[in-house]
C-alpha cells in the first residue's frame, strides 16, 4: 500500500531545496523536525569517567512522509538529488512499510487516506515558485 520514508540527519541549509523537489515530486505531506545529533562528522570528544563522551552535536532535520506506491521511489529520488553535498552528514534515508492508514478527520483508508485534499494545488504553486525562483536567480547573476 505504501512506505514511510524517514531522511535523517540532512542538513538544515538544504530544506528549501529538499522540500521543492518532493514538491515537484508530487510527494506534498511533509513532517519535519530540527534534531541535534551525530555521525561521521568530525566529533569534539571528552573522557569523562573513563569514558568518551561526544560534546558537541551537529544541527540537523529529519523529514518524514508516508507515501503511497506510485510516490515511493520519486521520493527516494528527489531527496537524493536536493539533499546530497558529497560531504560527510548528508544523512540517511529510511524507508518502511506501513501496514494501514486511517485518515482521522473521513475515517478513509488505506490509498485514499494518502492522498492529499490539495496534492494537484500544491505541487503547481511549488513548480511555479521553482521557476520563478531560477529565474530570479537567473537575473542576478546577469
Amino acid at each position: 500500500m505504501g512506505e514511510r520514508i524517514r531522511a535523517h540527519g540532512a542538513q538544515s541549509w538544504r530544506l528549501p531545496e529538499v522540500k521543492a523537489a518532493l514538491f515537484q515530486a508530487g510527494v506534498t505531506g511533509i513532517t519535519l523536525s530540527r534534531v541535534s545529533g551525530h555521525g561521521g562528522e568530525q566529533e569534539i570528544v571528552s573522557q569523562y569517567r573513563g569514558t568518551t563522551v561526544v560534546m558537541e552535536f551537529h544541527e540537523k532535520v529529519k523529514i518524514e512522509m508516508v507515501c503511497s506506491e506510485p510516490f515511493v521511489e520519486p521520493c527516494i529520488k528527489a531527496i537524493l538529488a536536493s539533499a546530497r553535498t558529497g560531504e560527510v552528514g548528508d544523512g540517511k534515508i529510511f524507508v518502511q512499510a506501513i501496514e494501514r492508514v486511517i485518515r482521522i478527520r473521513t475515517g478513509e483508508n488505506d490509498n485514499a487516506a494518502l492522498t492529499a485534499v490539495n496534492a494537484d494545488v500544491v505541487q503547481r504553486a511549488a513548480i511555479e515558485s521553482a521557476h520563478h525562483a531560477g529565474a530570479v536567480a537567473g537575473e542576478e547573476e546577469s
